[in-house]
């Protein structure tokens, strides 16, 4: 306990120093990516300061693990030219014991990780995204227009003009029914529909069924209770972005996207995504700990740069495998963990021979 109690002192000063400089650094990054567009638009002071601000949360989020694989890998590095790593592991500890309170840190800073992203980063994360859109004075990309649902196995389908999201309202509804061996059933079409509660209410409805061998039309009035009882956040689906939402939010997302017989495998690979990154602060807490005793000079810069080359490598394949699950290529929950049990085992096996 004496020595977990040494290396976590000599860790904690080193770890908020260089939480402080990433996210500050992060900060300045993002602010002059888009100062020249503030400027030209007149943006408010205020108003910058304010979407500077909102990025706080995210950039705690990047820099957490940059932070933990600098200042482990600095501690003990200090400690090794010190020669009193030496002297910890001449007197009978091992290594691995040596870096278990820092394993227990990088556990427990992944399961806040995960709390923290789903609970402050997503909500403020999209208010700087939307503050950021218009002080830029960049369109907005509406996306709840043109929609096509599939719903009852695909034996209905609804397409919609434009979904009105403030009223609950669709706006130029058609409805095609099918029989159970795929042939045309009826048409039904409406210049709107609102949500009752229970099931949506067509407005101006027509019925085109057939009547024989012709194709007849009518009036058509709504049954109550509606059949048509798709839930709204169904029609919203196409204007939510999953990086917007909370876990729980992305997994209704997907279950309708399934029900509706849509393209479902890019959120899906986002939502196990969610989970795969949280794991990043543990991952790079393991492989600090094996370069912990590899550098005797310049020990500053060398954990400086092995914590950003191993982010970046790291940041890199996650990047490729994410988009090998979008097209397909891997299935979604592999394109999201795979770089997690890679670099895990990478780091399991080099502390295991590291040089002690």
């Amino acid at each position: 306990m004496i020595i977990d109690k040494y290396i976590l002192k000599q860790f904690t000063p080193v770890f908020f120093i260089s939480v402080f400089m990433f996210i500050l650094l992060l900060i300045l990054i993002d602010l002059f990516l888009n100062l020249v567009h503030y400027l030209n638009y007149n943006a408010p002071f205020q108003e910058i300061i304010r979407a500077t601000f909102l990025y706080i949360p995210k950039s705690f989020s990047y820099a957490l693990p940059m932070s933990l694989i600098f200042a482990i890998a600095y501690t003990l590095g200090d400690l090794y030219a010190k020669n009193e790593l030496t002297s910890i592991i001449s007197s009978g500890v091992p290594f691995w014991r040596i870096g278990s309170p820092l394993i227990i840190i990088g556990a427990a800073a992944s399961v806040f990780s995960f709390f923290f992203e789903d609970a402050v980063v997503v909500p403020t994360l999209k208010q700087k995204n939307e503050l950021t859109r218009t002080l830029r004075h960049q369109p907005v990309d509406e996306k709840n227009s043109n929609i096509v649902i599939k719903s009852e196995g695909g034996n209905r389908i609804y397409s919609v003009d434009y979904y009105d999201i403030t009223n609950t309202q669709l706006n130029g509804v058609s409805i095609i029914e099918r029989e159970e061996d795929g042939k045309f059933a009826s048409h039904t079409r409406a210049f709107s529909a609102h949500w009752d509660g229970a099931g949506w209410i067509l407005n101006g409805g027509v019925i085109y069924e057939w009547d024989g061998d012709f194709l007849t039309s009518k009036p058509f009035t709504t049954p109550s209770p509606s059949p048509y009882t798709e839930s709204p956040e169904t029609f919203r689906r196409g204007a939510l972005d999953p990086k917007d939402l909370r876990v729980r939010d992305v997994r209704v997302l997907i279950r309708d996207l399934k029900q509706s017989e849509l393209p479902y495998l890019k959120v899906l690979a986002d939502y196990h995504h969610r989970f795969s990154f949280s794991a990043v602060s543990f991952i790079v807490v393991v492989l600090s700990i094996s370069m912990g005793g590899r550098f005797r000079k310049n020990i500053m810069l060398m954990s400086l740069l092995a914590s950003l080359a191993i982010s970046v490598i790291y940041y890199v394949m996650e990047m490729i495998s994410m988009m090998m699950a979008d097209f397909g290529i891997l299935p979604p929950i592999m394109g999201a963990w795979l770089p997690v049990f890679l670099f895990t085992g990478a780091g399991f096996f080099l502390v295991r021979y590291s040089k002690t």
